[in-house]
């Protein structure tokens, strides 16, 4: 079993900014001090809190919460990228959720961090060959919070996934850093295909609610697909992919629309796709 080690961070802004609001939120909700203190305020690393807060949600008869945080524990500590990727993930939803008004917020409550969280060690538990326990994980996950991600497919980090409510990111999709998706986004299959047969998708993409992207296409960097649109072709670098069947506008592109999460479609109908 692993042992949970309890580190002193150092030089940590992310986890020192989220201290600091958890002390002040459990000085307003005098209520929720307790959970606060549990989850955060007791911790001296943000990898222990998420590992003990992530584990009181996923665990339960099946897999207790004790052995559910030693393995996301043991997954933590063997690949520090994840809690780098935590921190990017975090960072994102703060500066791009305008609903989001502080770290501790996603933290305690926003189902789409803790997804994704759960997502990474499902993924580093399939890349070590601990496929099961992946797929248990990836299972639990889409019970809980209704978000379904396949564990092998490869997600960067500064990904935000709002509401989060009806994801779908197939086992060959990956999506790379700085991507903003919303709820009931698809990153499918055409349902004919086997092998590499779900999206790429680039870095700085915004995925507006709705969106279904099938196939072994790719999503261009820095490029949009509407709200609703379905995309069944590979979208250029900065274009905006609109309609259903998508069709392409606004190539002129925006600068960093994952970043801006505009998502304002101006029609142009001399491009298609």
């Amino acid at each position: 079993m692993a042992v949970i080690r309890e580190k002193v961070a150092t030089c940590d802004p992310i986890w020192s900014a989220l201290r600091e609001q958890a002390e002040a939120l459990a000085q307003r909700e005098p209520a929720l001090a307790s959970f606060v203190h549990a989850t955060v305020l007791k911790h001296e690393r943000l990898e222990n809190a998420l590992s003990y807060h992530l584990a009181k949600k996923v665990g339960g008869e099946d897999l207790s919460p004790m052995m559910t945080r030693e393995i996301f524990q043991e997954a933590m500590d063997a690949n520090p990228q994840i809690g780098e990727a935590v921190r990017a993930d975090l960072s994102a939803v703060f500066e791009r959720d305008p609903a989001c008004h502080a770290h501790v917020d996603a933290f305690l409550f926003y189902k789409g961090f803790h997804a994704l969280q759960c997502y990474r060690i499902a993924h580093w538990l399939w890349n070590n060959d601990r496929r099961a326990m992946a797929l248990f994980f990836q299972s639990r996950v889409s019970e809980l919070f209704n978000v379904d991600i396949h564990p092998a497919a490869k997600l960067g980090k500064g990904i935000m996934i709002d509401h989060a409510t009806g994801v779908v990111i197939g086992e060959t999709a990956v999506v790379e850093d700085d991507v903003s998706m919303l709820h009931d986004v698809t990153l499918g299959g055409t349902g004919k295909e086997t092998g590499d047969r779900h999206p790429k998708v680039r870095r700085g993409v915004l995925l507006s609610m709705g969106a279904k992207v099938l196939g072994n296409i790719e999503i261009g960097e820095y490029s949009r697909v509407g709200a609703g649109s379905v995309v069944l072709k590979s979208v250029p670098p900065g274009c905006t992919a609109v309609g259903v069947p998508a069709h392409l506008t606004n190539c002129a592109g925006a600068d960093r629309p994952s970043q801006e999460m505009n998502q304002v479609i101006e029609d142009d109908k001399d491009y298609k796709i």
